[in-house]
């Protein structure tokens, strides 16, 4: 069920709605955590009910297994713990392409019947993987049946994120002024959640008309022209970027409604100035649990062994190296290997992997040589700013190139035509051309959600910074008046007519 269909919203929605307030008006906390995760569960069902038993089958194994980890820490257990669960994602994501790259360079004529990966599996397991480090560690502060099973599948998170933390949600099931219906978080969640859904099905899904044709071509083998392939990776841009925007604020707009809140995921990262900066931005809580869960580990362990060898901690700044590679570089491209085959099964998405690895290396050792020089980290020039930005974007939508790709040679052949070898030309469409440069001017010059409503609780423990609209436009902040319902209303009344006269479309998350 996807949150842009009919079903949903005039369907699901309403009566998940319905029996939450009437239990809770009741005063039966207990219960409304026990109908919402049994309605998440036949949210998550909707789609396919055969992997329902897969779902309640992960979460009963990792909770009693963070149980027991809890009372009698062990490394062998946790750690055969977390391989059940990688070895699951595995088999589900992995044995297809495994398989076929295997007989393809040994010729051993294997063949694997076609695997249908299960929505979220990607999500939950990470989730659970955190759990259980959590629980080995000994900081698992709660763990209780029910709200451990909402928690892994509460359904506003459950198919796309964010990936969300047991500490910061259990702690909101444990609270009874969590379950009360309130008018402010009705406002706030509907508010946030048409916006999202305009984002969705009025932008995001017109870029795809653009986008979708230029990778087919090239998927069949031929280089777009320089204008095709520009306008290809731009709209796709443009388009998961609307797209990933749109759930996410679809998901706290959602959650809002039952009085939770969920982790931003997303930040205007086209506003980052180097690609950490960005990586901080762009699915946020995916980067929190691979720097709390791999990265920092992996930095632990060198640090450990380098301190066991006698070598000194470098100093700031001053940095060898041989040291940068092993204390940056390695763990860096490692970590974002692992976050691109997380995203997909295939070549293009190890190159969308490595490729900002790489990236984040190159920011990473430009600030340490300006701190080895006493240079300033980030110029208060604008226009040094504003190529910041935009060396930013290009290198992003040349990842993203990958990332949309069905396989290397398809982006390849984008990437191709691009740089203007394309043996083919094509004209300008200048309402193209205009289309993509307001939506950037948009993007780059105006606030996000958070922002907006900067004034009242929307994410979890997120302070956004304040935007310039909020002191020079007479509606730079949202508040609850009648004409920013009238705005929104009009806003969200459009949308949902676009939404219903069509078939819905996925998110493009779904796929991981």
């Amino acid at each position: 069920m996807l949150f842009n269909s009919m079903e949903f919203i005039a369907g699901f929605l309403p009566l998940v709605l319905i029996g939450f307030f009437v239990l809770t008006g009741l005063g039966r906390q207990r219960l409304a955590v026990i109908w919402l995760t049994v309605l998440s569960l036949a949210f998550y069902g909707w789609w396919n009910p055969a992997y329902v038993p897969l779902l309640v089958g992960s979460m009963l194994f990792n909770y009693l297994l963070g149980g027991y980890l809890r009372q009698r820490p062990s490394r062998l257990l946790l750690g055969l713990a977390v391989a059940a669960n990688v070895l699951l994602l595995g088999y589900y994501k992995y044995t297809g392409f495994l398989f076929a790259n295997l007989d393809a360079a040994l010729e051993l004529g294997w063949r694997v019947h076609d695997i249908i990966l299960p929505l979220a599996i990607s999500f939950f397991t990470f989730q659970q993987i955190a759990y259980l480090v959590d629980a080995h560690d000994g900081v698992v502060e709660e763990h209780d049946f029910a709200n451990y099973c909402l928690f892994i599948s509460f359904f506003p998170q459950l198919i796309a994120g964010p990936i969300t933390h047991h500490g910061e949600m259990l702690a909101q099931f444990r609270e009874r002024a969590t379950f009360r219906a309130r008018l402010d978080n009705l406002s706030l969640g509907t508010t946030i959640f048409l916006l999202g859904l305009f984002k969705k099905v009025v932008i995001a899904d017109t870029l795809a008309l653009k986008a979708t044709p230029v990778f087919a071509l090239a998927g069949d083998g031929a280089i777009p022209s320089f204008y095709d392939a520009w306008t290809g990776a731009l709209t796709y841009t443009l388009q998961i970027y609307f797209d990933f925007s749109g759930y996410s604020d679809m998901a706290i707009g959602l959650a809002l409604l039952f009085g939770i809140s969920l982790p931003a995921n997303f930040n205007s990262p086209f506003k980052a100035r180097n690609v950490i900066d960005y990586w901080s931005r762009w699915h946020m809580t995916l980067t929190r649990f691979l720097t709390a869960y791999i990265y920092n580990p992996i930095v632990l362990r060198v640090t450990r062994a380098r301190m066991a060898a006698g070598k000194p901690q470098p100093r700031r700044g001053k940095m060898t190296a041989g040291t940068f590679f092993v204390l940056v570089a390695y763990p860096t491209v490692f970590t974002m290997f692992i976050s691109g085959i997380w995203h997909g099964a295939g070549w293009q998405f190890v190159v969308f992997g490595l490729l900002h690895g790489f990236y984040l290396v190159v920011a990473h050792g430009w600030r340490a040589w300006k701190v080895s020089h006493g240079r300033q980290l980030d110029s208060d020039v604008w226009w040094h700013r504003a190529l910041a930005v935009l060396l930013t974007f290009l290198c992003v939508v040349v990842a993203m190139v990958f990332f949309r790709a069905a396989d290397v040679p398809t982006a390849q052949a984008v990437l191709t035509g691009m740089l203007g070898l394309s043996p083919v030309s094509t004209q300008m469409d200048r309402s193209d051309f205009v289309y993509i440069a307001a939506l950037l001017l948009f993007v780059w010059s105006m606030p996000n959600i958070q922002q907006w409503m900067g004034h009242f609780r929307t994410a979890l423990n997120f302070q956004p910074q304040p935007h310039w609209t909020g002191r020079w436009l007479p509606f730079g902040v949202w508040r609850p008046a009648p004409a920013y319902g009238v705005a929104v209303g009009m806003l969200g009344f459009f949308a949902l007519a676009v939404a219903f006269s069509m078939a819905p479309s996925e998110f493009l998350y779904f796929q991981f």
